[in-house]
Formats: structure tokens, C-alpha cells, sequence
């Protein structure tokens, strides 16, 4: 059984010293070790920025993508392979800047992946520029006299379009952390896990004692029901987002793959040799 040190590869991570990224990394390798999980059955795919590095990061099969379309190759990965555990992975700007809509879809549709987000109210790789989840009134360099647009809250946008299974970790919080991205990989169906991993370099504003003084652990609200939607909806609400654990599930949403005729009575390996056969079949009856 693979440990987490089949996890790590030999590639060092560039990212800045105290940089919320490592502990997702970490526990990424930590939820797969204890799922028992071998490398070869997972694919991480990721997207552009400092977080997108993380699928060279993990030893695994591994795909970095374009701007915003970790998302969309991660679908394509799973309908090739349904027997991998798919993560795609990505930070505010790229899922849900140029990749909201992809975002969105990827909801809809309620393919059976998992999308780590690593939230840090900032673009770091481009040097500290505002981001779709920068508060209002955020300075940055493209906001020198304080950011004029409202914030996107990652949590509201998923849960209004329908997400099956919505939750929130603290970079800080690596346990709890561990134990979130372990359910949304056992989910059946789309999951997110939206991480608020702070940027120590360029967001001097959203820091670690930033999230330890704001964030809500849901875990410690007693009664608090997950599969009530109402619930989750206003728990979101009072605490603007800044909220850590599971905030919604619905076990009765069925994966887009389980949805397709034929696909699942059909794996992919045979149904591909099946047609190879009838092929040939059929260019020898031609040609005989």
C-alpha cells in the first residue's frame, strides 16, 4: 500500500517560503496515502499560477494546463479513464477569473473529479495584482486607492449553481484539511474544496492570523446539517464566506458518467477493442 512518501517526487516546490500552497500540498498526499490510493491511479491537473504548479509538485500523473482550463482537461481525463481519482487544481484567479465559466459547468455537469482550490485574494505569480475574490476596498497594485468592484464568494457561486458537495479548509488547518479533500475524493460526483491559502509575499492584508481571528469552523456548530441547503445557504451568509469544513452535500445527485448509455456497462479499454475488432472485421470482408 502506497505511503505518502510515494506522494513526493525529487521536484522541489519554488513557491515562497510560508506559502499556504505547501500544506495543501501535503495534505493532498496525506488524503490519498489514506485512501489508499497508489500513484498510478490518480491524475492531478492543474492550471496556471503559483497553485498550478502543484501537478509537477505531486507524484502522480500530472497535466498543467492553460489559463483558467484545468477544468475542462481534468473532465476530458475522467471520461478516458474512469477508473483514475481525478484532482484538478487551481487558484481565485484562474477558477474563477477566466475560468468561472468552466467553473460553472463543471457544477452543472457533476462529473465524478475534484477541484482543489487555493484561494489566496490575490494574483501572486504576476506580482500582486487584485483578484475575483479580493475584498472590496482591497489594495493591491492595480488597486493603489482600494478595490471598487465586490468580491466573488467562492462558496455562494457554487452552491447557487448547484454543486453536490461544497467545503472550505484553512491552509493552517491541515488535519481538517486532510479530512475534507478525503471526502470530496470519496464523493461520488463534482465536489470543491475552496482553501484559503495565504499569500505571504504580495497580500499582506488576508494573513494566516487574518483567517485564524475571521474564519467559522462549521465543526464546532453543534446540529449544524450539511444536506440542508437552506442551512449551508445561511451559513455562507452570515459569515461572508469565511467559513472552514463541510458546508453542503447531496448524495442523491447521480455523476454525469453514470448518466452516459452504455458507459458503464461498457469500460472504455473494451469498448475501444471491441471496435478495433469490428473494424478489422469489416476491412477484411472488404478487402477478402
Amino acid at each position: 500500500m502506497a505511503t505518502v512518501k510515494d506522494f513526493r517526487n525529487d521536484v522541489r516546490p519554488n513557491w515562497c517560503p510560508g506559502c499556504g500552497d505547501f500544506s495543501v500540498q501535503a495534505s493532498i498526499q496525506r488524503a490519498l496515502a489514506a485512501l489508499g490510493k497508489e500513484p498510478h491511479e490518480v491524475a492531478v491537473i492543474s492550471g496556471i499560477g503559483c497553485s498550478g504548479r502543484i501537478s509537477g509538485y505531486v507524484n502522480t500523473y500530472g497535466f498543467h494546463g492553460v489559463h483558467g482550463r484545468s477544468l475542462p482537461t481534468a473532465q476530458g481525463v475522467k471520461l478516458a479513464n474512469r477508473d483514475l481519482t481525478v484532482i484538478a487544481s487551481g487558484g481565485d484567479g484562474d477558477g474563477f477569473g477566466i475560468g468561472l465559466n468552466h467553473f460553472m459547468h463543471a457544477v452543472r455537469r457533476n462529473m465524478d473529479i475534484t477541484y482543489i482550490v487555493m484561494d489566496n485574494q490575490i494574483y501572486g505569480l504576476t506580482k500582486g495584482q487584485h483578484s475575483p475574490t479580493s475584498a472590496h476596498g482591497f489594495t493591491a497594485k492595480t488597486t493603489p486607492s482600494g478595490n471598487i468592484e465586490n468580491a466573488l464568494v467562492p462558496s455562494q457561486v457554487a452552491l447557487a449553481a448547484g454543486i453536490g458537495f461544497l467545503a472550505q479548509g484553512f491552509s493552517s488547518e491541515v488535519n481538517q484539511l486532510v479530512s475534507l479533500i478525503e471526502q470530496a475524493i470519496q464523493y461520488k460526483g463534482f465536489s470543491l474544496v475552496n482553501v484559503f491559502s495565504p499569500c505571504v509575499t504580495y497580500n499582506k492584508i488576508n494573513t494566516y492570523d487574518f483567517f485564524r481571528d475571521n474564519v467559522f469552523n462549521l465543526e464546532k456548530l453543534e446540529g449544524y446539517d450539511p444536506t440542508d441547503y437552506l442551512t449551508a445557504q445561511k451559513a455562507i451568509t452570515e459569515h461572508n464566506g469565511l467559513v472552514t469544513g463541510v458546508i453542503y452535500r447531496n448524495d442523491n445527485k447521480v455523476a454525469y458518467e453514470d448518466q452516459i448509455p452504455g458507459y458503464q456497462e461498457t469500460p472504455v479499454a473494451q469498448a475501444n477493442l471491441e471496435l478495433s475488432e469490428d473494424v478489422f472485421a469489416a476491412a477484411l470482408k472488404e478487402y477478402a
